[in-house]
């Protein structure tokens, strides 16, 4: 397995303030040093990283800092995550655009995987035009993605048009986009994430492990999902690239990011 981790523990999930009323500026951001993020993580023992589409462009005017960062601590960027509302014709020219600057810079510092968050809910709820919606924006962002050689994939997220299992399955035959689940994202939406790798193996080209009980994500093997099921899943499709340990916050970070590096040793043996 090549295991890689998030730098979202380090400062929590915010927004970029300026997306607010600039659409082409709406980036995800971990308000906290990416440094020493990617210096913990490769002291918990993790060989990549994946990093929100805010916190690479913050880097935009300064490339060489960041490829410094990477050789400093022997760490390979494994991908960016972006995304966007999707679902809303008048905004979705500046959503691609954005999206086709971070996947510039993404695949310019050497990152192999797009991932794609989002799919907003209307205040007015969900319209079933807003999954054919969703689908054909994730095929334009298959299309970027492509071009710059990197691997687009969706991420099913709470607080998204598609968190239960029945969204999901609406939206995988509207899209060709491959599938990036995040496992406690996945429960917490009301899913079995052991169910969904095995239905969808052959559209999974990365993943995210998290754990999840009791209404909290936690640190692997700290809750109650099945990962050596769904490590034999993977491996019976021939699944043969990354495995990212999220966590979106935790109260010591590295710690965090060392239990769950301990948790996966167990299944290199």
């Amino acid at each position: 397995m090549k295991l890689g981790y998030q730098t979202n523990t380090w400062g929590g999930v915010v927004g970029h303030p300026a997306g607010v009323t600039s659409i082409k500026d709406l980036y995800y951001l971990a308000n906290g040093s990416t440094e020493e993020a990617l210096k913990e993580i490769s002291e918990a023992g993790y060989d990549g990283f994946e990093l929100f589409d805010g916190n690479l462009m913050q880097y935009k005017s300064n490339k060489d800092e960041f490829t410094s960062l990477l050789e400093k601590y022997k760490l390979t960027l494994i991908g960016v995550y972006t995304g966007g509302n999707f679902i809303y014709p008048d905004v979705l020219q500046e959503e691609l655009a954005k999206i086709e600057e971070v996947a510039a810079f993404a695949a310019e510092l050497g990152a192999r995987h797009l991932v794609i968050g989002g799919g907003a809910v209307r205040s007015t709820g969900i319209l079933e035009s807003d999954y054919e919606d969703l689908g054909k924006a994730l095929n334009q962002v298959k299309e970027i993605a492509e071009k710059h050689r990197l691997i687009p994939t969706y991420h099913p997220h709470l607080g998204t048009n598609v968190e239960a299992p029945d969204q999901l399955d609406k939206l995988m035959p509207l899209t060709t986009i491959g599938l990036c689940p995040d496992t406690a994202h996945i429960e917490a939406g009301g899913g079995d994430p052991v169910e969904v790798v095995r239905k969808y193996a052959d559209r999974i080209k990365y993943i995210h492990f998290k754990d999840y009980a009791d209404g909290e994500f936690l640190p692997l093997g700290k809750g109650n999902q099945k990962f050596d099921e769904m490590i034999r899943l993977l491996n019976e499709a021939g699944y043969d690239d990354w495995i990212t340990v999220e966590l979106d916050s935790y109260d010591v970070p590295k710690q965090g990011a060392e239990i769950s590096r301990s948790f996966l040793s167990s299944f290199e043996k």
